[in-house]
């Protein structure tokens, strides 16, 4: 069933009962003074009220026009404030990114592109869920998150993708381990030691268990903890070596020391083939593209 009135009308009908009169609500609106006059009476006839006292030299509202004035104004005021939503997120002014990013690339790479996009966009919030590359990847699939970092392989292929990383993945040792003075460790010899691992669905875990199948060696897992300031306790204190992205080890008791051969990983930022983006999830994924080489 149609509403026997639209929004216009009340707002004519609020601006006559506010000014006391048909022209002064006709200079205020800048209409012709015949034009409020029929609003107000297809309005009357509508709803089959009357709306308006009419005196010789002024109107008043009637009890009837009394009620639907408090609703008017509060109709009218939802309306803007609707309006004005949407105008603000046509202009980015609001609005809401949920990006998943694995620990990792949270910890060491992302606060200056998180940082740059909420200086350059103040009033959208940035809400970040920590998970595994995988873990985020099946999230996306499902629908559960709508952008997130990914490992660049063939499962994620069928996603609409955006490069973000092409990182070095090293051996982190002790400054004291006989590593740390090599140019490279072989997989034989990483391998041979105590490993101190991320639990499956992280990339990190995903690298090592893809070093191990494709050189066939098994890994001696030691410790298995996602946390990386508890990961870099345990190697200081050489209970086990690890592997990080190179930038991951910024501290001097640890040292970084690359694969032989040298391994690289490629994540990316991505999101569901064929997945509609808000205007503030476009305005992201655009941004992390333009900034990317800033990592």
């Amino acid at each position: 069933m149609s509403l026997p009135f639209d929004l216009r009308a009340l707002r004519v009908f609020l601006t006559v009962a506010d000014r006391g009169g048909f022209s002064a609500a006709a200079r205020e609106l800048h209409v012709a003074q015949s034009a409020i006059s029929q609003t107000i009476a297809n309005l009357e006839r509508h709803l089959d009220l009357t709306l308006f006292h009419r005196h010789e030299r002024r109107i008043s509202l009637t009890p009837e026009g009394q009620a639907l004035q408090s609703h008017a104004r509060e109709l009218l005021d939802r309306a803007d404030a609707a309006h004005l939503a949407m105008r603000e997120l046509h202009g980015l002014v609001k609005g809401e990114v949920r990006i998943g990013i694995p620990s990792m690339l949270g910890s060491y790479y992302f606060p200056p592109l998180l940082m740059g996009f909420k200086s350059r966009h103040p009033g959208i919030r940035l809400t970040v869920v920590e998970a595994g590359a995988r873990r985020l990847q099946n999230m996306i699939a499902a629908g559960e998150l709508d952008l997130g970092v990914v490992i660049d392989d063939e499962q994620s292929r069928r996603m609409e993708r955006r490069p973000l990383v092409h990182e070095e993945m090293v051996v982190c040792v002790p400054r004291t381990h006989p590593f740390a003075g090599r140019q490279g460790v072989s997989p034989e010899e990483f391998f041979a030691e105590p490993l101190v691992l991320f639990q499956d669905g992280y990339f990190h875990r995903e690298f090592v268990d893809a070093l191990s199948q494709q050189t066939g060696h098994s890994a001696n897992v030691a410790f298995q903890s996602n946390l990386i300031p508890l990961t870099k306790a345990i190697v200081r204190q050489g209970f086990g070596i690890t592997t990080f992205l190179r930038r991951v080890i910024d501290e001097p008791e640890l040292a970084a020391v690359s694969f032989d051969p040298p391994a690289w990983l490629d994540l990316s930022l991505a999101w569901a083939e064929g997945a509609y983006l808000s205007r503030a999830e476009s305005a992201f994924a655009e941004f992390i593209e333009a900034n990317r080489h800033s990592l």
